[in-house]
């Protein structure tokens, strides 16, 4: 993986945890709210080989711990994608199997934007942080499931194109 691509995948997570902080935060969705950055994210990091989920989990999760909306400790969202990236990593085999359906891609990123968030209100929970009760945030995890099934395949062929015009030619190769 070269610098260059680091730099340039590093500046596209950011461009759309801007477009995420500036409109779609904005939008209010029924049932309650949904992360395109989150979605987009985990995207990259299933696509990416072993060491690329490590290190764009980690500065993915730093991106995301700029987010104004966010009261936790800096590096808590760094944590949670490092560690998810460490299980993409782990598991890349059985993620390729996802990756080549279409319809098993979008679940599996509705299923893992559910475990980040729960793998989230843990390490919070670690932390002594209070995110309200539990009926509350089981709406949350469920809400943005839902989101992520339905809104995913509209930008999901447009971030494949984007991040396979990131690679070098030694890369698509």
């Amino acid at each position: 993986m070269s610098r260059i691509r680091v730099l340039n995948t590093s500046i596209l997570l950011f461009a759309i945890f801007l477009l995420q902080e500036t409109m779609v935060a904005r939008i209010n969705f029924p049932i309650n709210g949904y992360s395109l950055y989150l979605a987009a994210l985990i995207v990259v990091l299933s696509l990416e080989d072993r060491n690329g989920a490590l290190v764009f989990g980690f500065i993915g999760g730093l991106i995301m711990d700029l987010s104004v909306a966010a009261d936790t400790p800096l590096g808590q969202w760094a944590l949670v994608f490092t560690a998810l990236g460490y299980l993409f990593a782990l598991n890349k085999e059985s993620i390729g199997d996802f990756t080549q359906s279409p319809i098993l891609f979008i679940i599996f990123i509705s299923a893992a934007s559910a475990f980040s968030l729960f793998l989230f209100l843990a390490i919070g929970a670690m932390l002594g942080q209070e995110h309200g009760t539990l009926t509350h945030q089981a709406t949350i995890i469920l809400a943005n499931t839902f989101w992520s099934l339905l809104i995913t395949p509209i930008f999901l062929p447009v971030l494949i194109k984007i991040r396979t015009a990131l690679l070098t030619s030694r890369e698509r190769a």
